[in-house]
Parts: C-alpha cells; structure tokens; sequence
C-alpha cells in the first residue's frame, strides 16, 4: 500500500515549533537569562504558528510554504547563538578589559 506524500506545510510547520522549543529549552538548560522581549518572542511566534500555521502575515516577508518569516529566522538564529554561548558575561567583560589595556600599552610611545 502507498503512503501519501508528505505535506510540507504541515512538516515546516512541525521544524518551526521544534526550533522555537529548542531555543527555549536549551536556554533554561543553560541557565541563560533571556531578556523579557526573547522569551516573549518565542512564546508569540510559537502561539501563531500552532494557531495559523505561520507567524506572519504579509507574504512579501517570506517565502510561500514557510512558517517564519526571514527575520525571525534570523532572530531564532541570534537567540540560539546567544543560549550556545552560555552565561560567558563574566569572562568576556575581563577579555575585553585586558584586550583594551594591552592595546593601549602597545601604543604607549616609549619614553
């Protein structure tokens, strides 16, 4: 017996919601603070996507059968990529303070 072709709607549709748990899940795993407009935008795109089988609603900003629109693809990418760094804040505050006196000696004129 055949099966059916899959319905690629329904299959992004799927990817999408996966994603969007995915960030969520991986940030409190991680133990990274997402600020309160991240955590809203997650849990709105999610809500719409579950409701209208997509998050947004001009097709200009996005291609026919995908759920995201390009620029929260793009935003879904940043907070992944901010969750995958970890909570680093600390280190990379004292990285930078040492980068910056090192520079500055570096261009100190000798005396």
């Amino acid at each position: 017996m055949k099966r059916k072709a899959p319905d690629r709607r329904a299959q992004a549709q799927r990817a999408a919601l996966a994603a969007l748990r995915r960030a969520q899940r991986a940030a409190e795993r991680a133990g990274v603070e997402l600020s309160d407009w991240e955590g809203e935008f997650l849990g709105s795109v999610s809500a719409r996507v579950k409701t209208y089988g997509r998050a947004f609603g001009d097709p200009a900003k996005g291609a026919p059968g995908e759920p995201l629109s390009a620029r929260q693809g793009v935003k879904l990418k940043e907070i992944a990529r901010k969750v995958k760094s970890g909570p680093t804040k600390a280190r990379t505050l004292r990285t930078l303070k040492q980068t910056l006196k090192r520079t500055r000696l570096a261009r100190r004129p000798n005396r």
